[in-house]
């Protein structure tokens, strides 16, 4: 290539000649880099859409763009073993360009493969919680193998610089101090991203889990290396630090499945009839379909001085659904209550009291008779 490129070069100075050279050689390079490039992702893109499958699509898709850059790399290494002038400069950026070029495929592999494997967990089905459970390792993961990625990445490049490569050697000499200042340092960085490998291991919470955090109740929306967001039922996000969930106690309503039981309690009158009152509440959640059939009940389970303590039983098939269903027992019954039972609502009693007349004593009447006879016979 250098010498039919030098047919064209005339009487230039050396240095102009060589730059010419340079120059061209990369220019064809990289032509041929890119039209490899196109007509290779041309036909797998043929063979993507022709496939049932969306994952080679993704696979595709997301290889494009770093597969361009690196035919484009590799054109230009090509070029520079034929040509002198252009392996000079080459081998001054090479050791930039190609672990970046290289993490940045992985990383793209990663990404590609992660996207695949979620379209295969569906989290909007009703029985949902293997499908969050694999998100949930999914975005964790995925996470953790990014940032190992461009930490491997961005180790590579620096020690590309003569400069920084001594400045590493030197570190490892005095490896126990620096590790020491190190740990000390990152304490809480690291604390985080060791809390995010235990969750991706022990799992105790999985995306879209119903949890009560600091009092909060919420989902958990996203988990990320060292934080997880939780969505507040008012459209508020609660930013947790990872390690809170494997230190801290916290309720997770969707551990296993997202059927729960709930419960309403009514205060009534001591001389309440219970029975209408059950008949009552059972015709109400059996008419309502966000009763899930598996149990349901009115039970008196207290009293105090003034009441009498009932209690609804009901279940459902997750909290959204059961919390509406207690709201609308509560009201249901309730008002059939005032309507059909008012007695049986909570009266406050005041009973008459008789006055207290003290009976005499015979001894006394006759000691009284005594002093009026004598008062009047003064």
């Amino acid at each position: 290539m250098a010498d039919w490129i030098e047919h064209f070069t005339g009487e230039l100075p050396l240095w102009g000649k060589q730059l010419m050279i340079g120059t061209l050689a990369a220019a064809i390079g990289i032509a041929a880099a890119l039209l490899a490039h196109r007509v290779l992702f041309r036909v797998l893109r043929k063979v993507a859409r022709s496939s049932q499958s969306e994952a080679d699509d993704i696979l595709v898709k997301r290889l494009a763009r770093p597969a361009r850059y690196a035919f484009i790399a590799l054109g230009v290494a090509y070029a520079a073993r034929e040509t002198p002038a252009l392996e000079v400069a080459w081998d001054k950026v090479s050791g930039f360009v190609m672990p970046f070029l290289l993490g940045w495929i992985v990383l793209a592999l990663l990404r590609s493969f992660v996207e695949a494997m979620a379209l295969r967990t569906d989290i909007t089905v009703d029985d949902n919680r293997n499908a969050r459970r694999r998100r949930t390792r999914l975005a964790i993961l995925s996470r953790i193998g990014t940032f190992m990625i461009v930490f491997v990445t961005v180790a590579l490049m620096l020690f590309a610089i003569p400069g920084v490569r001594q400045v590493g050697i030197t570190l490892m000499a005095s490896a126990g101090l620096a590790a020491l200042a190190v740990g000390a340092a990152a304490q809480p960085a690291l604390k985080a991203l060791i809390g995010g490998f235990q969750m991706a291991l022990t799992e105790p919470i999985a995306i879209d889990d119903v949890v009560i955090v600091d009092g909060e109740w919420g989902r958990i929306e996203d988990i990320r290396t060292t934080y997880v967001i939780v969505k507040i039922w008012d459209e508020r996000r609660l930013i947790v630090p990872s390690h809170k969930f494997l230190e801290n106690t916290f309720e997770n309503w969707t551990k296993q499945s997202t059927q729960l039981t709930g419960t309403v309690m009514l205060y009534l009158d001591h001389a309440v009839d219970v029975e209408p009152i059950r008949a009552e509440f059972e015709r109400q959640v059996r008419a309502d379909p966000r009763w899930d059939k598996r149990a349901q009940g009115l039970q008196v389970t207290d009293m105090s001085d003034e009441t009498v303590q009932v209690r609804l039983l009901m279940t459902a098939a997750n909290s959204g659904d059961l919390w509406d269903l207690r709201c609308a027992m509560r009201e249901g019954v309730l008002a059939w209550i005032r309507r059909e039972m008012p007695e049986a609502l909570r009266r406050n009693r005041t009973l008459p009291t008789a006055p207290v007349e003290l009976a005499a004593s015979p001894s006394m009447a006759d000691a009284i008779a005594v002093a009026g006879e004598g008062k009047h016979a003064g």
